[in-house]
């Protein structure tokens, strides 16, 4: 075994919440009111000029504004840097139907936003699981105030300690809708394997099956069924409660909800993608990485709006460090120019008829049956492995192991454990 030093987040709920919700309210507040700030005046720079300021820009306009002394220094310039990030988001996309980042903002109320402290504005007591978190200037002016929020925390994992970890980078505070959490992003130092097994897996990323995975001799389907339930649940819930002024209370809880569940998913379906590799020797990941789909065609107004729900990067990078910590290597293989879903596997034909229906992969050349996102699994994994249909028998194409999130346990289990 070896050791490597990895970036996790590491939650916790605040047990003296009763005593620190007001403050942590009012710099939730605080965060929205200079997002809007940022906002605003991201539109004057635009109109004026045509140019939108990024993240170092907003903060140096911004500096000097009232609002940006409501948090410690660092908490403000994260506010505005997350601006800056979501709407380089935005505007990479080239999608005219996605809406830029909005205001903050329940008619004439502002929502708790996240508000994040890095290494300056935070001191970590490990022996009594205390944090002190900074305020802001303004919110220090009362004399009977305090300088700092201390919150007491119990870490939401019973095997970790922050005792364990080489450093934290920052905390936040995140209003999950109900009550406050924090997150710890931590430097970890875990074991890896000196020694990964020697086997290559391909895995093809989808919206109706979220991940399909060929080992050579099996093969693996994760269906996206939740995620399509949340979606269309959730939507419903925010269409419903939308109003004149902005998102109603019960519309940003179905957001942050979905949200959640979604993070959740996508956290359970990584760790047993990467525990399944691992116990059928993989060394060696092979993971199609759709970058530009989004970019590359018009899907429709519903098919682009399922891709920009895809969360496809976000999985990814739960595949990779869950697989890092197992020592196993992932490389992600750019699907621009491939055609991995309409060629065979077996024969090497392309040709857009063997795609006879949904989920079915029929070559009309050599007559391979396939689930076509396994035909595109077993694509990925010829692009690092040689001579892969050597180990593979076809059947295995047709007919994999079904793997469904419970949602009864949270957990991902095969098909026929799952209760219905």
């Amino acid at each position: 075994m070896s050791n490597q030093v990895v970036t996790r987040t590491l939650k916790a709920s605040i047990r003296n919440h009763s005593q620190v919700c007001d403050d942590l309210d009012s710099h939730g507040f605080a965060a929205s009111k200079l997002w809007n700030v940022g906002r605003w005046t991201i539109s004057r720079v635009w109109d004026a000029i045509g140019h939108i300021p990024d993240a170092d820009e907003l903060c140096s306009y911004l500096k000097t504004h009232e609002r940006y002394a409501d948090l410690h220094s660092q908490s403000s310039q994260r506010v505005l840097q997350e601006l800056g990030e979501a709407f380089v988001s935005w505007y990479e996309q080239d999608d005219p139907d996605a809406n830029p980042p909005g205001y903050r903002k329940h008619g004439e109320e502002h929502p708790r936003s996240t508000v994040t402290w890095k290494n300056q504005g935070f001191k970590l007591d490990t022996q009594y699981n205390r944090v002190r978190l900074s305020k802001g200037t303004n919110m220090k002016e009362s004399r009977y105030a305090a300088d700092y929020i201390l919150c007491e925390y119990t870490l939401q994992t019973d095997d970790q300690t922050l005792d364990a970890v080489e450093s934290i980078q920052t905390v936040r505070a995140v209003w999950t809708g109900e009550e406050w959490e924090l997150h710890f992003v931590c430097k970890m130092r875990v074991e890896t394997p000196e020694t990964p097994g020697e086997k290559t897996a391909g895995v093809d990323l989808g919206i109706c099956n979220t991940a399909a995975i060929s080992v050579g001799d099996e093969t693996l389907l994760y269906p996206g069924n939740a995620l399509k339930e949340d979606a269309h649940y959730f939507r419903q819930q925010e269409y419903d409660t939308e109003g004149e002024n902005g998102p109603s209370d019960h519309a940003e809880w179905a957001r942050q909800k979905k949200s959640r569940r979604q993070e959740h998913f996508l956290h359970a379906l990584s760790k047993d993608l990467v525990q399944q590799c691992a116990d059928r020797d993989v060394g060696t990941i092979a993971v199609g990485h759709p970058k530009n789909i989004r970019a590359d065609e018009d899907w429709g107004r519903h098919g682009n709006k399922r891709l920009h729900d895809w969360a496809f990067e976000t999985l990814l990078s739960h595949i990779e460090y869950k697989a890092e910590e197992r020592g196993i290597d992932v490389e992600r293989v750019d699907e621009a120019g491939l055609k991995t879903s309409k060629t065979c596997c077996e024969c090497g034909t392309e040709a857009d008829s063997n795609r006879v229906e949904r989920g079915l992969y029929v070559c009309e050349n050599c007559e391979l049956v396939a689930n076509s996102d396994l035909n595109a699994a077993e694509n990925m994994r010829a692009m690092v492995t040689p001579n892969p249909s050597q180990d593979r028998s076809n059947g295995c194409l047709a007919q994999p192991s079904v793997r469904l999130f419970d949602k009864s346990t949270g957990r991902i289990t095969p098909q026929e454990q799952v209760v219905s």
